[in-house]
């Protein structure tokens, strides 16, 4: 039996669209539940957007071109051997969803990963991250739809160019591809992950040393929920900052006048500062411009307290970046994409 075409709608309002809840509305809005549906899309000179969860997009304006959702679903389960499982989602599955699903067939490397919000599609491109893993980690391969092509193309680690909270798909081939499919590699044995210092602290007040998956993953939930507000309740974009990346001389010179900054080494050598801790120390805490706020318990997080506008976020972002680049002599880089009729 032939797939239907994609649902076009005209004129959407794509407000619901993204955790953080801006108002917008999008040209064209159409809705992809089947990879055949690439194909039957209708040509367009409007600009395409791809868009999942929602949850690392921020729309600052009305889009003015095609946005592609996706809504692709569907998991396989694929043993390698006695011990390793590959999983296959659509990229258009919930990633906590996916954890979740996971963890109970005692399937593991992913618990540090819960709770994450967005879609499976969505997970590679931001190479997700939490309490000392990447998804790089577990990578296997995914699926993608080329735009430029119109054919579909399998990506394997190596290259997708993953980086901290970046990948191929974000930074160097922006908007070409949709991300069909994502495979991870997980294991039937269990190895917890608790070196993160927060992690660790946790276990140890609850006096767990070598924790269950559902207690690791309990956990990281209890982290994640102290750290940021429910986008259900709250709209938010989860952390809205990158943590600066410096090479190791740069960071000992930003150190020397900040000793007392949080700051973890990198594998490569580089050094991560924090964004949150610069952006608190400046003041900026519970601060708000509109009902665009920094949240009161966590300082890399913005929310938006009910009616915050585009312009709102847009002079609270602006004002962080210069507070920050003032004090430190860094420039913050927002985590989400910013979207919107100037963008690109």
């Amino acid at each position: 039996m032939k797939t239907p075409p994609p649902e076009i709608i005209t004129d959407a309002d794509i407000t619901a669209l993204s955790s953080f809840r801006l108002p917008a509305r999008a040209r064209e809005l159409i809705l992809l539940n089947h990879p055949d549906q690439l194909g039957q899309m209708p040509p367009t000179e409007l600009r395409e957007l791809m868009l999942g969860g929602g949850s690392n997009t921020v729309f600052i304006g009305d889009w003015p071109g095609r946005i592609l959702l996706n809504r692709l679903s569907g998991v396989s389960f694929e043993p390698v051997d006695d011990e390793q499982v590959l999983v296959t989602a659509a990229g258009g599955e919930n990633w906590h969803r996916l954890v979740v699903r996971c963890i109970r067939r005692g399937l593991h490397g992913l618990e540090n990963l819960i709770m994450i919000p967005g879609s499976v599609g969505a997970a590679p491109m931001q190479n997700i991250g939490a309490y000392g893993i990447e998804l790089a980690e577990v990578f296997e391969r995914l699926r993608a739809w080329d735009r430029q092509t119109g054919r579909m193309r399998t990506f394997e680690r190596e290259d997708c160019a993953f980086a901290y909270r970046d990948s191929y798909f974000k930074s160097i081939a922006p908007e070409r591809f949709l991300i069909t499919s994502v495979t991870v590699r997980v294991s039937r044995r269990f190895q917890p992950q608790t070196g993160y210092a927060s992690l660790k602290n946790a276990m140890d007040a609850a006096g767990i040393r070598q924790p269950t998956p559902e207690q690791l993953a309990a956990h990281v939930m209890r982290l994640r929920r102290h750290r940021l507000p429910d986008p259900a309740r709250m709209p938010n974009a989860g952390s809205f900052f990158k943590n600066p990346v410096l090479e190791a001389n740069h960071a000992e010179q930003v150190l020397r006048d900040h000793p007392d900054l949080p700051h973890w080494p990198m594998p490569d050598g580089d050094i991560k500062l924090g964004a949150g801790a610069m952006i608190e120390r400046l003041g900026w805490k519970g601060r708000s411009v509109g009902d665009a706020a920094v949240y009161d318990r966590h300082a890399l997080v913005l929310v938006n307290r009910g009616q915050a506008k585009a312009s709102d976020l847009k002079t609270l972002i602006q004002a962080i970046i210069d507070s920050v680049q003032q004090t430190y002599g860094l420039r913050l880089e927002p985590e989400p994409r910013l979207m919107g009729p100037q963008t690109s």
